[in-house]
């Protein structure tokens, strides 16, 4: 069985639920973005992205590149739910 980390693809739920963890941080922008195509090519278009609370590097590049995207409508810190500042809901665009 091989090691994910060692660059093999990684089949991810789509539910609209991200969580950042098991990801190398210079492999997160790649993962958010396709993450966010994958569920707008299947009409999720609310994502919750779980990137912990830290020292915050790791929202901060998130937020980043959530900014950098068109096809997102707003995005912010999860006040909705125990995990606070660990995670950021995403509204995308709808089609």
């Amino acid at each position: 069985m091989s090691d994910p980390s060692e660059g093999d693809a990684v089949e991810l739920p789509l539910d609209g639920i991200l969580d950042l963890h098991t990801f190398r941080p210079r492999d997160v922008p790649d993962v958010v973005s396709e993450y966010l195509r994958a569920c707008r090519e299947r009409g999720i278009f609310r994502i919750k992205i779980i990137h912990g609370k830290g020292i915050g590097a790791l929202r901060e590049t998130v937020h980043r590149m959530l900014e950098s995207r068109d096809d997102v409508e707003r995005f912010r810190i999860d006040s909705e739910s125990a995990s606070g500042w660990g995670a950021t809901l995403v509204d995308l665009e709808p089609d």
